[in-house]
């Protein structure tokens, strides 16, 4: 996941970069500095928020697994008392 949002903001951010500059009449070696600086800033900013994203992910899912399963087992041992009377 950190990948894909690295990827997808430096991109944005790079486009954002080019076409500011196109609009403003920089020359093409001022918009190729100043995109390749956002494109590593926001590139590794993406990567960030992707870590961050995918333990959260990862922490939620396992904890709902985990209540599930205590939620279950509780339920086997509720019916395996009954079916020991």
């Amino acid at each position: 996941m950190a990948r894909a949002y690295s990827g997808v903001l430096g991109s944005v951010a790079l486009s954002f970069v080019i076409l500011r500059g196109l609009a403003l009449g920089f020359l093409p070696n001022e918009i190729l500095i100043q995109a390749l600086v956002v494109l590593g800033t926001f590139s590794t900013l993406g990567f960030c928020i992707g870590l961050i994203a995918d333990q959260t992910v990862c922490d939620s899912v396992e904890n709902t697994f985990r209540k599930e399963m205590i939620r279950l087992n509780e339920v086997a041992a509720s019916k395996a008392e009954i079916a020991s009377e």
